[in-house]
Order: C-alpha cells, then sequence, then structure tokens
C-alpha cells in the first residue's frame, strides 16, 4: 500500500497517558502531524476485561484509519498487551506498540540480565512483557510488579508526594530483592514518577522509558520507508476525546509539557 509522507501519525491510549509518546514524538520529529486519540470517557483501561479492551482498541483503529493516518502507535500498554493481534489485522498502514518499544529499551540496557517491569495488573497479567523480552533474549530473567495506585496518583500531580515515595517503596522493594539493573516502565504514566523511582531504585537501576525509544523507532521506520514529511514547518498536533476535554487540557498540558490546543470531542 502507497502512502502519502504528508499524512500525520496516529497515537492512540486510553486516557492522557500516551502523551509522554507524543511528548518524545514532538521533540524528535518536530516536522510531523500527529492525531492523538484518548479514551478519556472509558478509562481505566487496566481493570477491564481483555474482551472489552479489545473492542475499545478496533473502534479507536477505525477512527484514526478514516482519517488517513501514515502509521499507528498503540501508546496505552495495556491495548498493546491485550489487543494488538487485532489492531494489525484491522490496519493497512504500520502498527508499532510501546511494548515493543519497552521491550527493546530493555535489552538494549540490562548488563545482568535481570529486568523489572511495572505496569497496570491487565499489562502485568498478560504477561506480554515476559513473553516479548524473553523472544528477544531468552536469557533476561523478568520481574514484574503490577503498580495500580500510579495512574491516580500521576493524574492527582502528586508526582513528588509522601504518599507517592511511601507507595513506590512498596512496590519496587521486591523488584529490588531479585536484583534487577534495569526497570521498564511499563504504563505510559509513569515516565512522570521517573524522578522519585529512581530516588527509590537507586543509581545501580537504569529506568527504561517506551516513549523515548519508540520515537527512535518512528524515526528510523520514517526514514527507511521515504514516510518522514518533508515539510519543513513545525508539525500540526489534534487530539480527540470522548469525555471531559477540560480535564484532560489540565492534566494533558503536564504530560506534554505545554498548553494543549485544538482539542476535540467525539461522540460515540
Amino acid at each position: 500500500m502507497s502512502v502519502s509522507p504528508d499524512l500525520p501519525i496516529g497515537v492512540f491510549d486510553s486516557g492522557v497517558g500516551g502523551l509522554t509518546v507524543v511528548r518524545a514524538l514532538m521533540e524528535r520529529l518536530p516536522n510531523e502531524d500527529i492525531l492523538y486519540f484518548g479514551d478519556t470517557a472509558r478509562v481505566p483501561y487496566g481493570v477491564k476485561s481483555v474482551e472489552t479492551i479489545s473492542h475499545y482498541a478496533t473502534q479507536i483503529t477505525e477512527f484514526l484509519l478514516e482519517r488517513k493516518v501514515k502509521l499507528l502507535i498503540v501508546a496505552c500498554n495495556t491495548m498493546a498487551a491485550v489487543a494488538s493481534q487485532a489492531i494489525h489485522d484491522l490496519s493497512p498502514v504500520p502498527v508499532l506498540d510501546v511494548i515493543q518499544a519497552g521491550t527493546q529499551g530493555a535489552v538494549n540496557t540490562t548488563l545482568n540480565k535481570r529486568v523489572g517491569v511495572i505496569g497496570t495488573l491487565t499489562t502485568i497479567n498478560s504477561q506480554a512483557y515476559v513473553h516479548t523480552i524473553q523472544q528477544a533474549d531468552a536469557d533476561i530473567r523478568i520481574h514484574s510488579q503490577a503498580c495500580p495506585l500510579f495512574v491516580p496518583l500521576v493524574e492527582e500531580g502528586w508526582l513528588d508526594h509522601q504518599v507517592t515515595r511511601i507507595t513506590a517503596i512498596e512496590y519496587l522493594q521486591p523488584l529490588l530483592q531479585h536484583g534487577i539493573d534495569s526497570l521498564v516502565l511499563g504504563c505510559t504514566h509513569y515516565p512522570l514518577l521517573s524522578p522519585l523511582l529512581q530516588e527509590v531504585v537507586g543509581d545501580k537501576v537504569q529506568l527504561v522509558d517506551s516513549a523515548i525509544t519508540m520515537a527512535e523507532q518512528v524515526e528510523s521506520l520514517l526514514d527507511e520507508t521515504g514516510m518522514a514529511n518533508p515539510k519543513t514547518t513545525a508539525g500540526e498536533h489534534h487530539y480527540f476525546v470522548t469525555d471531559v476535554p477540560q480535564r484532560f487540557q489540565a492534566v494533558g498540558g503536564r504530560f506534554l509539557g505545554r498548553p494543549l490546543s485544538n482539542v476535540h470531542v467525539v461522540n460515540w
């Protein structure tokens, strides 16, 4: 299928978390147009059934494909964990997801082959990171921990709060006892906690932010396929949400590191 380089990149997530991926894309590929979809009416996905998440994921995929994107990025670890195949089956354009990106980051980072993974209950229970990391390097031992309280703490803006610090210590202590040297942030909310998490795990553990790896993978793919946008002006960014755009703008601005404009409400 021939795809025009001037088409936008489609990025989607269950809510605001995927804006950490958008931010990394903006910094690395400032000329690219981006369409972002955040399913704010139905978030959180991390506690829903596999069937429900797959249904939502295919709906959003169809929405973005109708708007002619040249590439799809699944910026939600939970959707990538349980609905990746359904999204690939639907899409005539390339699909990248944060689990692939996080896996690549982990493989590149670990020296002692002991990797920790934190994420939502659904992501951790799916074992998606375990499977993809071990496919990439069978010698790596993976230790996983669900951290369901991190998402509401991040959205509350408690990024350096004592409650968040105590919670992080509780969640991460079991992983540290396994001697991990790399920690995959398996949820797009978690990079906002990076300074606090780094303090808790110490200097000997490297944090793996899949958003940064994702931006590198997108740049490589666009260059290799000749799909990089040739324009020299700044890209346009549009944000589609299913509910409460005011909260999305307020919280999303924190994730993006800049004010949000061009927010559109989708009524399904």
